[in-house]
């Protein structure tokens, strides 16, 4: 599934940091049934290639599949050797963005300023990540929805919940990235079911 796709369907990608290969598919399912599309393995957890593997050789069909903290051209280069199709970036990295692009690999940089934006966007980009996004604001992403293209996707991400979507949308979020509100390493697939069923409501509103 495209990133596109997936968050037409639901404006929400998982972050699961420091999920292992080994419960990686189990809340992948979760996070399926409950309705995210999305999932980010940040490739600071345990084997993440591995994770990304299992999750997409499983679920690629109907869900968009990647890496977080993608620092390097190398590091997209081994995303998309095990089927990843989205890279996301704490940064704005030309390098990342250039080659995610050249593997038909959707880039989404960190930013947090125009200046970082338009450079993202320059590179070609049409993902930006607002991170951290609570340290900003929904009142800073409405000023800069104001200068950036309509097609523009920015994700809020950090510091984001359920409680806070509905304000990040009317500032201009179209795509948001949760952590902790999703997935702690550790907790149990009732837990993940429990948090994903609440998030999707939460963004059922939004439409």
């Amino acid at each position: 599934m495209t990133l596109d796709d997936a968050l037409a369907q639901c404006p929400v990608v998982a972050i699961v940091r420091g999920i292992t290969p080994d419960e990686a598919l189990d809340h992948a399912q979760a996070l399926f049934e409950a309705g995210v599309l999305g999932v980010e393995v940040p490739l600071n957890s345990p084997d993440p290639l591995e994770s990304i593997r299992q999750i997409t050789e499983a679920f690629g069909d109907r869900m968009a599949v990647g890496a977080g903290t993608v620092l390097t051209a190398d590091q997209v280069d081994a995303v998309a050797a095990v089927g990843g199709r989205v890279v996301v970036s704490p940064n704005t990295s030309r390098d990342v963005i250039s080659r995610a692009i050249a593997l038909k690999v959707d880039p989404a940089p960190g930013f947090a300023t125009a200046t970082e934006a338009f450079q993202a966007l320059g590179a070609g980009a049409r993902h930006l990540k607002l991170f951290p996004a609570a340290t900003y604001g929904p009142g800073h992403l409405k000023q800069l929805k104001a200068v950036l293209p309509p097609e523009a996707v920015v994700w809020a991400v950090g510091g984001v919940g359920p409680d806070s979507l509905a304000d990040w949308w009317a500032a201009g979020a179209r795509a948001f990235g949760l952590g902790g509100e999703l997935y702690r390493p550790g907790q149990s697939v009732a837990e993940t079911v429990r948090k994903a069923r609440r998030v999707v409501e939460a963004a059922r509103v939004l439409r």
